[in-house]
């Protein structure tokens, strides 16, 4: 009887303050998931008096295209949609069921808009041309229909990656050229990705801060769910293979050795994760700090990840949320690309852990003064 008494008292004092909390809590919660990215994208717009619109077209039928992609991600194992197709992309990989399905939805939601004059894909060896029947416009998009393909049989996450530029010159209705495609990323206009993880997000930026959807299956929508990302100034967690340590250059195996090393304040040793699909750890960089790095090797001394349509993207989103991304040298944004497929060695994340590297890189760091030190 004392135990129902005082359940009694607990809901009679308690319960409705409990109930007006989650209600608050709800109320917040659906304040900030009814922003879909087609208002999200049409309130910015608002910010450009001159804009016509294409441009937020242009991104609604690439959201389409993710969708469509989303879904038969997670039918894959279903639909017969694993595997490989037993051809061989203009990189020597082997093309997998996904990444051909991939890279066919988003041409065909992206070749009829009269938004677009030319593409660019990894999964091509060349340009990507809009249909001769369809109107050209003032937009270049490049784009990895799915990166991460080595996980795709296992269900690891993966990820569509995106950037779109404005042609040399708008004034042209007539196919893009190579020249259109082969911009810096400082010239980009939006660049983003989409993960296909536990839930599906897609991450972009026009130049306006970072901003996070969560696709919602049940009204199939793109909710604002991580508005204005900021990524941490520095982080605790590296993100490399380091199954390829033996071959890099000494400079960066010493930084690896320094990030391993404790420190007296407790800063160090930092967490090693590696999900091998860049767009999943750079998801995870910009939202828990740190670094990623894909470095040059003596076997792929131009690195591994392509410059036009992996790094420049996923740099644009890392900058613009306050991080860094550099080739170890130099802003990635800045080079100024000579191939489709060009390679490059990138590290990217917190302001602080990229400047850090690049000062190994330099050899002036004093972690190697101290063992330069030591040795002699």
């Amino acid at each position: 009887m004392y135990g129902g008494a005082f359940y009694g008292i607990v809901n009679a004092n308690f319960a409705p303050r409990v109930n007006l909390g989650l209600r608050h809590q709800r109320e917040s919660l659906m304040e900030t998931r009814l922003v879909t990215i087609e208002r999200h994208i049409a309130e910015q717009q608002q910010q450009f008096p001159a804009a016509t619109g294409e441009f937020s077209r242009l991104l609604r039928d690439l959201t389409l295209a993710l969708r469509i992609i989303a879904r038969d991600v997670r039918r894959a194992g279903l639909t017969d949609l694993l595997g490989s197709t037993r051809v061989v992309n203009v990189h020597g990989e082997e093309v997998r069921k996904l990444d051909e399905l991939a890279h066919d939805v988003i041409f065909r939601a992206m070749d009829h808009g009269g938004h677009l004059c030319v593409m660019a894909s990894e999964e091509a060896e060349g340009l990507v041309h809009i249909p001769a029947n369809y109107r050209r416009g003032k937009y270049v998009m490049v784009f990895d229909p799915l990166d991460g393909s080595s996980n795709i049989d296992a269900n690891i996450t993966i990820g569509t990656i995106f950037s779109i530029y404005r042609r040399l010159d708008e004034t042209l209705d007539t196919p893009g050229t190579i020249e259109d495609i082969l911009q810096p990323g400082y010239r980009q206009v939006c660049a983003g990705y989409a993960v296909y993880g536990s839930s599906t997000q897609l991450v972009y930026t026009t130049g306006l801060g970072v901003d996070v959807f969560t696709f919602d299956p049940t009204i199939g929508e793109f909710l604002l769910s991580h508005p204005q990302v900021r990524i941490p100034s520095r982080g605790s967690i590296y993100s490399v293979n380091e199954g390829g340590y033996a071959l890099w250059g000494e400079r960066l195996q010493q930084y690896i050795t320094y990030l391993k090393t404790p420190s007296l304040d407790g800063k160090r040793p930092y967490s090693l994760r590696y999900v091998g699909t860049a767009v999943a750890d750079v998801h995870r960089t910009l939202f828990y700090g740190g670094i990623f790095m894909y470095p040059a090797n003596r076997t792929a001394p131009h690195g591994k990840l392509r410059l036009i349509y992996e790094v420049n993207p996923l740099a644009k989103i890392i900058t613009e949320a306050g991080g860094r991304a550099s080739d170890g040298y130099r802003d990635v944004l800045q080079i100024t690309p000579v191939d489709i497929h060009q390679r490059t060695p990138v590290f990217m994340g917190s302001a602080e852990d990229v400047a850090e590297l690049e000062q190994f890189l330099r050899g002036e760091h004093s972690f190697q003064q101290c063992a330069h030190a030591e040795s002699a």
